[in-house]
């Protein structure tokens, strides 16, 4: 259910399982993205019943290191529903020449699901050491459920080739105890020019190894 926090708010990398990270954007000021999907996953699971999605944002980052955001996207997994609104807002900089880290708040909406109890929010921080990256997103608030409720863990590993692709590995791990099972979900892809290939798989019962093709663009504004 849901997106997830990664490395970057592009669907490409949402579907990546990763998560959607809210990190520090590539320029100061005002960028927008766009994306489009055949599949669109969070954290191992789809979002859409298998269909495709197209998605967008816009972000504002200071020379500070502070940014905030919004993101929307296709989304179908409840009643009623057909599109996910983010909203975020957080810090990112550097510790150091080799780490760097990035703090902040996010809130999913779903405006038009009919029970009105899908809407949640979580605060998340990650840690990247050159190519590799960890992080943690815990449950803020949610309709029936306590702060803390419920923590996601993730590490992604990139490796660069020299034909400018780079290969993509995900995995992460979700428990708790609010609208979800706990869950193991794995991830693998490859990207180049903004497409992407990747395949997702999770560890739930009779779950299948879910394959999707994407394309996503960076706009300075």
């Amino acid at each position: 259910m849901k997106k997830s926090l990664t490395t970057s708010l592009l669907l490409s990398a949402i579907a990546l399982g990763s998560t959607v990270s809210t990190s520090a954007l590539a320029v100061e000021g005002l960028s927008a993205n766009a994306a489009a999907t055949s599949n669109y996953l969070w954290r191992g699971q789809e979002q859409t019943d298998g269909a495709a999605a197209v998605s967008g944002g816009i972000d504002y980052e200071a020379s500070s290191g502070f940014y905030v955001g919004t993101w929307a996207s296709d989304a179908t997994w409840a009643e009623g529903m057909t599109y996910e609104l983010d909203i975020y807002g957080g810090f990112a900089g550097e510790i150091n020449e080799s780490i760097s880290f990035d703090v902040g708040f996010i809130y999913y909406a779903y405006p038009d699901e009919l029970s009105g109890d899908a809407d949640f929010s979580e605060v998340y921080g990650s840690l990247s050491f050159g190519d590799l990256s960890v992080g943690v997103a815990v449950l803020a608030d949610g309709e029936g459920a306590d702060a803390g409720d419920t923590v996601y863990v993730n590490a992604d590993y990139t490796i660069a080739l020299s034909n400018e692709a780079e290969i993509a590995l995900h995995v992460g791990s979700y428990t708790g105890d609010w609208l979800a099972d706990d869950v193991i979900d794995y991830s693998a892809s490859i990207s180049k020019d903004g497409f992407t290939f990747g395949a997702s798989a999770n560890d739930i019962d009779d779950e299948d190894v879910k394959f999707f093709v994407s394309y996503s663009v960076d706009i300075d504004l």
